[in-house]
């Protein structure tokens, strides 16, 4: 488990472009383009971590001051999906479900029930995550393992069909994104749109950075609306001049560059996913081929970035008037920007449209992380976490657990365990 851990404390700028060195090798890229691509990748990466890092932590103290000054007084705490992460690959069903996860994947695309080969592994904590909260929940350890392996196939299922979507409305290739914390939410996506489009009126508004540009000018590039929606941020925490203008500039930069390093990292990318399909189109003719990648790709959308800006002090709010919710949102409300994307896709990227749809997917994140926060802290406890003096019970925004695909999956595992 140490050495485990030990490649994965790397991170994604070092992981990602090593595993893509040794596919490019062994789908015969010359030693020196597969270099060049896991170089660009590392840089990709290392650049997208650099931004939304950038991003997230001058979000967080504002977070926090617009916490205080709301006067919000919950009994459960978002800690975060570093916290969810830890948890996951850390709990005891690790080693079993990552081996299990890549079996399934191969397995399957072998027999042709799947497109996408999953090799964003970072990113199999949040199935982890959930698993550990099943097994908090039940003590069964099989049980765990099993719930995890449908989720896992579900995942790969929904990245096959929602890839052409994804691929059209985002301008990318070959990419699919198996990823539980923004999947499961992509029907609310699509029946969000589905009423709007009824809707007489309310079916014409569209909201979005061109059409804002085309109507506003300047005032309507991402680069502006990045600065403003910063300063509606500081000025809801209460920040003084100096700080509301650092905060403003710096979330304006994380709109200009996150495009640019995606722009980098799918540079070396496509180099590696040529000669990926290529490879595999000659064992596997006739076979459409999709690489599972992290949903962190597409989050650089200029209305994606903007949709999760808004929503920030829309879930305080939800927080605090919804009857029954226990839920105060902290460390992940900067990061509600990545459950979006593949909703986004199914919502014309519309930030008006992907607002509502936002929305409601925060009511339910609130309500499934008060019911699975006992779980929940259980599996933290179980993973050797130790939560700071204060807290109680814990969750978080952005995990598999929290989305509606994770919470049925642990209800169903207690009802399981209870029946037998």
């Amino acid at each position: 488990m140490s050495i485990i851990n030990s490649i994965l404390n790397m991170g994604s700028a070092v992981l990602m472009p090593v595993i893509f060195f040794i596919v490019a090798i062994l789908v015969g890229v010359k030693i020196g383009h597969a270099f060049k691509a896991a170089l660009l990748i590392g840089v990709g990466f290392s650049g997208l971590n650099l931004v939304i890092n950038l991003l997230l932590d001058n979000l967080g103290p504002a977070t926090n001051k617009m916490v205080e000054r709301f006067g919000v007084d919950l009994t459960v705490i978002d800690t975060g999906w570093a916290v969810s992460s830890t948890i996951g690959w850390g709990s005891s069903i690790m080693i079993a479900g990552v081996i299990m996860f890549m079996i399934i994947n191969l397995v399957l695309f072998v027999l042709n029930l799947t497109k996408t080969v999953d090799i964003d592994i970072f990113n199999y904590w949040i199935f982890l995550l959930v698993g550990a909260v099943i097994y908090a929940a039940t003590q069964n350890y099989i049980l765990s393992l099993v719930i995890m392996g449908v989720l896992f196939i579900l995942l790969l299922k929904i990245a096959d069909w929602t890839a052409p979507k994804i691929q059209e409305e985002f301008g990318i290739k070959g990419i699919s994104f198996p990823h539980m914390n923004t999947a499961p939410w992509v029907p609310f996506g699509i029946i969000t749109n589905w009423i709007i489009d009824k809707i007489p009126g309310i079916n014409k508004i569209e909201l979005n950075p061109k059409k804002i540009n085309e109507k506003f000018g300047v005032f309507g590039e991402p680069i502006v609306i990045g600065f403003i929606l910063g300063l509606l941020i500081g000025l809801l925490a209460g920040f003084s001049v100096p700080k509301l203008l650092s905060l403003s500039i710096n979330v304006a930069a994380s709109m200009v560059l996150l495009p640019k390093m995606v722009d980098i990292l799918m540079e070396g990318l496509n180099i590696v996913r040529k000669a990926v399909e290529e490879k595999l189109k000659n064992k596997f003719p006739n076979r459409e081929i999709y690489i599972g990648m992290d949903v962190a790709l597409i989050s650089s959308d200029p209305a994606i970035l903007a949709t999760g800006l808004l929503l920030i002090p829309i879930a305080l709010l939800l927080a605090v008037v919804l009857p029954g919710n226990k839920v105060l949102p902290l460390v992940d409300l900067p990061s509600l920007i990545f459950i979006l994307p593949m909703m986004g896709a199914y919502c014309k990227k519309d930030m008006f449209r992907m607002l509502i749809s936002g929305t409601l997917m925060i009511v339910c994140i609130l309500y499934f992380g008060t019911d699975l926060a006992a779980a929940y802290t259980k599996a933290a406890q179980m993973s050797n976490i130790n939560l700071a003096e204060g807290i109680h019970q814990t969750i978080s925004l952005n995990s598999g657990a929290t989305t509606p695909l994770g919470w049925i999956a642990v209800k169903i595992g207690e009802i399981i365990n209870n029946f037998f």
